[in-house]
């Protein structure tokens, strides 16, 4: 997949599980693969609602749909998620990085100034 192509599923990923409904969903099939009545019972929104958001996490990657007779069975799929997973580990060290930098210039500051008030 092409740099652009990584930065549209990373865009796509971050724009799906911004609904809190669907982190939820997530969070349920994230170790245990669950029926769609499973999920819908664990909210307090239509049956129709809640496909609405498996089809849509489905159609981002996030989420594997099984056909198990007329049950349609949901897990996670963490390699959908990633590329934002890699995004925010760059962002995240990134901010240490620079956080570290801005520390260890006071820390300088602070050392003369120390010295400076001493002699």
């Amino acid at each position: 997949m092409s740099a652009r192509g990584h930065e549209a599923a990373e865009d796509e990923a971050a724009r799906v599980i911004a609904e809190p409904r669907r982190r939820a969903i997530l969070r349920l099939v994230a170790k245990d693969e669950l029926a769609a009545g499973e999920i819908a019972a664990a909210f307090d929104i239509s049956r129709t609602a809640v496909s609405q958001h498996l089809t849509v996490l489905k159609n981002a990657g996030l989420l594997t749909e099984r056909r198990d007779g007329t049950r349609r069975l949901y897990r996670a799929r963490p390699e959908g998620l990633a590329g934002l997973r890699e995004f925010l580990d760059d962002v995240w060290a990134g901010a240490l990085d620079a956080g570290r930098a801005i520390a260890e210039g006071r820390e300088g500051v602070a050392d003369e100034d120390l010295a400076a008030s001493a002699g």
